[in-house]
């Protein structure tokens, strides 16, 4: 039986996803899997922020160096995004908020790599 589960990854995967869903179930366990849930969210959005914050640590004397504009526009977007995934993590968004979560969040990429590309364009 071992080896039939060793050549199938996927299976063995699904088997002990169905088994601790079944414990769950049976030992009645549903607050604590939400709980757990919330924690995975918090945890989730704590990473996004950290590598952010790494990225910036990283090119921040590269960033001092632009024009005032072009500062204010790439941290003002990079802000939103936080902002964003924030009340995204938060309290979620039913519907058409999703649409405009993704409006935000891609309009405020997109500017960002603008910025981006505009001081790393090298015009020959």
């Amino acid at each position: 039986m071992g080896k039939f589960f060793a050549d199938r990854p996927t299976l063995r995967g699904f088997v002990i996803i169905g088994l601790i869903a079944l414990l769950v179930v049976l030992l009645n366990l549903y607050t604590a899997v939400l709980a757990i849930g919330m924690l995975l969210r918090i945890a989730f959005f704590l990473a996004i922020a950290f590598f952010i914050f790494l990225m910036w640590r990283e090119r921040r004397d590269e960033i001092s160096t632009w024009s005032t504009r072009e500062t204010v526009v790439f941290y003002g977007s990079a802000l939103l995004i936080v902002i964003a995934l924030g009340l995204y993590v938060w309290h979620g968004w039913p519907g058409y908020e999703q649409l405009g979560f993704i409006g935000v969040v891609g309009c405020s990429g997109f500017a960002m790599w603008r910025i981006w590309r505009d001081r790393h364009h090298y015009r020959v």
